[in-house]
């Protein structure tokens, strides 16, 4: 039977289900039904008794709950370290949204830290052994990941917030698992026709290395729109670079394309696009992507990722796994991002 959790609005006295019985004229089985089969009642005694909880205070335990239904009612997720301050704001952003979404479906967010895959293979023998979660929010994917593999032999119930990469090891019955991802190379592509439209040709991008995943998917959409410009291959080529994401590495990246006869830049991320914007001048324009507040404070151009559609989707996820609608979670898709214009999308002079 549930028991309180906190006290009510009258001092001294901590309500239980026979309190509240008591003050709806109800039994406590009446009570217990009302907050764990409410269609067993009739609507005038349901809401008899919702009324006597509020006015109570009664809160039910979450370790009730838990024995009852052997679940913990929370949802785990890895917390990456802190990178340049500006890029990490994108997962902050969608922590607090998966966060606030989840509690207003009974459920937390616990946070777990790993360093490597083997690491978080571990983490996740040590939570489910101990039911301390029900799922796993899963973000920051990369080619080879060896995380699902772990959970769908488990049978966990997760979601992932990134595509499935080439060499990733998926064992879903489908032979696929359910996930749900930014399109980044509609994102580029969005912003190099933009500065296309702006009367720039020499368009540089500054983007990653060439080992994320992530990266060579943001420079797709500007090497499209490029050549669907009629830009040579040569062309691009010496108006394309890759290096570490940082401010520092964008200024230095923009420095040389200029070199190179750029005008204009297409970004891989803000952190870029802010080193970009410090070094191009007043002339060149410049277009990050995760439109992140120091982007709105330095009226820098960016793409803009649909954060809470992705949290919301991910969460629903987990959720239809844990209750069992296994259909549900087989679905993915792949968010259109938006290209946010400021005052660095300076035309051609």
């Amino acid at each position: 039977m549930d028991q309180d959790t906190t006290h009510s609005a009258v001092p001294g006295h901590r309500p239980t289900v026979s309190s509240v019985a008591a003050m709806a004229g109800v039994s406590r089985q009446t009570v217990s039904n009302a907050l764990n089969n409410p269609e067993r009642l009739q609507p005038e005694t349901l809401k008899r008794v919702l009324a006597a909880i509020d006015d109570s205070g009664y809160v039910r335990s979450a370790a009730a709950r838990q024995m009852r239904t052997a679940r913990s009612s929370v949802l785990a997720y890895r917390l990456d370290p802190i990178r340049d301050g500006i890029g990490g704001i994108v997962l902050d952003t969608f922590l607090h949204t998966l966060s606030a979404q989840a509690e207003g479906q009974g459920y937390r967010v616990m946070l777990y830290t790993a360093d490597s895959d083997e690491a978080e293979l571990r983490q996740f023998a040590a939570l489910t052994q101990t039911r301390a979660v029900d799922a796993f929010v899963l973000v920051d994917t990369h080619r080879d990941d060896q995380r699902y593999r772990w959970l769908s032999e488990n049978g966990v119930p997760y979601a992932v917030f990134g595509r499935p990469w080439p060499g990733d090891e998926e064992t879903d019955d489908d032979g696929a698992h359910a996930w749900i991802d930014i399109d980044g190379s509609a994102g580029t592509a969005a912003a190099t026709a933009h500065l296309l439209e702006l009367g720039h040709r020499n368009i540089g991008f500054i983007g990653y290395l060439h080992d994320g995943a992530t990266g060579d998917d943001r420079r797709r959409g500007w090497e499209a729109s490029m050549a669907g410009a009629g830009v040579p291959p040569r062309q691009r080529r010496a108006l394309d670079s890759s290096q570490r994401d940082g401010i520092l590495e964008g200024a230095d990246a923009a420095r040389r394309l200029l070199d190179a006869g750029a005008t204009a830049f297409v970004c891989a991320s803000d952190s870029l696009a802010v080193g970009a914007l410090s070094a191009a001048g007043p002339e060149a324009a410049v277009v990050g992507f995760d439109d992140s507040p120091t982007a709105a404070a330095l009226g820098l151009s960016s793409v803009r990722q649909p954060l809470e559609e992705a949290a919301g989707w991910a969460l629903g996820s987990v959720l239809a796994q844990i209750d069992g609608a296994h259909s549900t979670s087989g679905t993915s898709r792949l968010l259109v991002p938006q290209l946010v214009v400021r005052a660095s999308s300076r035309p051609l002079s």
